[in-house]
């Protein structure tokens, strides 16, 4: 979940500036290789064969490959779901929800999905995704929903911890376990029992 500003994810650098335009060619190069090969596939090796740089390059901003793969996913999908807060409460969250069913209907949710099986085995991959992308993402979502229960249309006995978990659990349920799509129907019939279960009006999509 998210802020529209991703959290600094590389290791601070004492001298030379780094590039920019070198961190990006490493993080591009990196999506092109997962778009084709599992995380368990590719390697530093690869990535920097494919960026066009030294392993030393990337080890100097990035501790591991799992860092570099969040990196580039954060960067990747970002914007691509960003919470539109300028709306209100109920339409952003709709909004967001949308978008990122969309997103996590193809290959970002494939991506997801590595990241988070590679950290039952690596516990701090896990860590790093929680620390990097999820608790930013859940801190603006948060913001957004305190904001409506302040409003007053929704309880204000909402516990918004869990409503986080019921809103956004499902998507994450579906992408791993497979037993239902993720499409715009389910996006569409989620959301709008939600707001039921709250007591709002549901959301046009096409507003």
């Amino acid at each position: 979940m998210s802020t529209n500003k991703p959290v600094s994810t590389t290791k601070s650098i004492v001298g030379r500036p780094r590039s920019e335009a070198t961190r990006r060619q490493i993080l591009d190069a990196t999506i092109r290789l997962l778009q084709e090969k599992s995380i368990q596939a590719i390697s530093i090796e690869a990535i920097a064969r494919e960026a066009g740089v030294s392993k030393s390059t990337i080890y100097r901003w990035w501790d591991s490959k799992a860092l570099v793969v969040i990196d580039a996913f954060i960067e990747n999908q970002m914007l691509k779901t960003a919470l539109p807060r300028e709306l209100g409460p109920r339409e952003a969250i709709a909004q967001h929800f949308r978008s990122l069913v969309d997103q996590y209907s193809g290959w970002a949710g494939r991506l997801v999905a590595q990241i988070l099986a590679e950290g039952q085995s690596d516990p701090s991959t896990l860590r790093d995704f929680r620390e990097r992308f999820h608790y930013g993402r859940r801190a603006i979502i948060r913001e957004t929903l305190e904001e409506w229960r302040v409003s007053g249309e929704i309880s204000p006995d909402t516990d918004i911890e869990i409503l986080m978990d019921l809103i956004y659990g499902a998507v994450y349920m579906r992408l791993m376990i497979g037993h239902a799509p993720l499409n715009q129907a389910f996006a569409e019939s989620h959301i709008n029992f939600v707001y039921h279960l709250l007591g709002v009006k549901s959301t046009d999509p096409e507003a």
